[in-house]
């Protein structure tokens, strides 16, 4: 992993044509210019992430007003109009292509669109040899209203997590970290989370969004927190006005941001450059037991942790075993590992061994997971 890079530098307007150009990999910059260029002249196979927030090629009738006739304030920017589906459908797959090359063989990828493009992305990225993990729903607590009444509030837009190929067998995914932050429950796809708005709302000189389509920190903090660890490098080809660099620095990642206005840029340095770097142990997020080093329960004995012959018993001591020289139990009819036994004394098909069996110390029953978690610490003490 590359650790995060504690000085920030930024890079104005360059030209880029040749594939491979950037030998060193920007991070914690940002790239003006066109994203397929600047995707294509950087190194191969180089970034952990990719999250995009690319136009939605809005098809808006007209303006919009509210029932006072005050205008709606709108994304009306030339950046996000083409003049056909076929001109947006090419463009999406030329930026998905440059972004799949620059990609880890274990990296991913997140898109976020509307009805507007998400389907019309999500097909593309199917085609591109993409593997789509999940769809997730972003529903806003705090969604525009339907001025004109004619169809239901759009209070929602779609994410898709999608990793480089059905065969790809590594890949992040915290899900613990993501479980702990939903108070222990399993997350699930759908995030109710509000709109960007308060004091997070980035104005320009005179008063006005910096950015009409300003994601909330909150989204990108679950995304960056999900699939990346400390000092990946996340690249946001639709950089904006920085939501990505400033959660990613947030949260000790490294970013590369690509943007072609400089209003954007201006205001995405000035946020990010005001945005704390946490400290280290701040940062780390819940592991999986099952990435934890496996300790087979014949090293707890043969480290003389539990000698052969002690007893352990269940919870409510309904049970009982003893410990064997070779790492396995014997009860009153039946030998074996810590989890066969477990199972057969309850009848049951399946037991984790290592929370049903306890031992006894100063009175008290204590589970043999305790005297794995110790050894793990030996072996493994950072």
């Amino acid at each position: 992993m590359m650790p995060l890079l504690q000085g920030y530098q930024w890079v104005g307007a360059v030209s880029v044509a040749r594939k491979g150009q950037i030998s060193r990999l920007p991070a914690n910059e940002i790239l003006q210019g066109d994203c397929i260029e600047w995707m294509n002249a950087l190194p191969e196979k180089s970034v952990d992430l990719i999250f995009a927030d690319p136009p939605y090629n809005l098809q808006l009738q007209g303006d919009l007003t509210r029932p006072d006739q005050s205008k709606v304030d709108g994304v009306t920017d030339a950046w996000d109009q083409f003049s056909s589906f076929e001109v947006y459908d090419q463009f999406t797959r030329d930026w998905m292509n440059a972004a799949r090359r620059i990609l880890k063989d274990n990296g991913a990828i997140w898109v976020i669109g509307s009805y507007h493009n998400v389907f019309r992305v999500g097909a593309t990225l199917q085609d591109l040899g993409f593997w789509i993990m999940n769809d997730v729903v972003w529903r806003k607590t705090n969604p525009m209203p339907n001025f004109r009444g004619t169809r239901f509030t759009n209070a929602h837009e779609t994410l898709i997590w999608a990793t480089k190929s059905a065969d790809q067998k590594k890949y992040t995914f915290n899900y613990d970290a993501m479980k702990a932050l939903n108070e222990d429950v399993q997350m699930r796809s759908d995030w109710v989370l509000p709109i960007c708005t308060g004091g997070e709302r980035l104005k320009a000189e005179d008063g006005s969004k910096a950015h009409p389509t300003q994601k909330p920190e909150s989204l990108l903090h679950r995304v960056i927190l999900s699939t990346t660890n400390p000092g990946d490098v996340i690249l946001d080809p639709f950089f904006g006005t920085g939501t990505t660099g400033a959660v990613a620095k947030k949260l000790g990642r490294n970013f590369i941001g690509i943007e072609r206005e400089t209003a954007y840029i201006k205001a995405a340095k000035a946020r990010i450059k005001s945005t704390p770097i946490a400290k280290a142990e701040d940062i780390q997020v819940t592991q999986s037991k099952k990435a934890e080093p496996r300790v087979p329960f014949g090293t707890i004995v043969e480290r003389g942790l539990l000698q052969p012959g002690t007893v352990l018993y269940d919870p409510a001591s309904r049970h009982a075993a003893r410990v064997r020289a070779d790492g396995t139990l014997a009860c009153k009819d039946a030998t074996g590992s810590i989890h066969k036994i477990g199972a057969h004394v309850q009848g049951a098909e399946a037991c984790n061994g290592w929370t049903f069996w306890h031992y006894k110390k100063s009175g008290k029953l204590r589970p043999i997971d305790l005297l794995r978690q110790q050894v793990r610490k030996e072996l493994h003490p950072n």
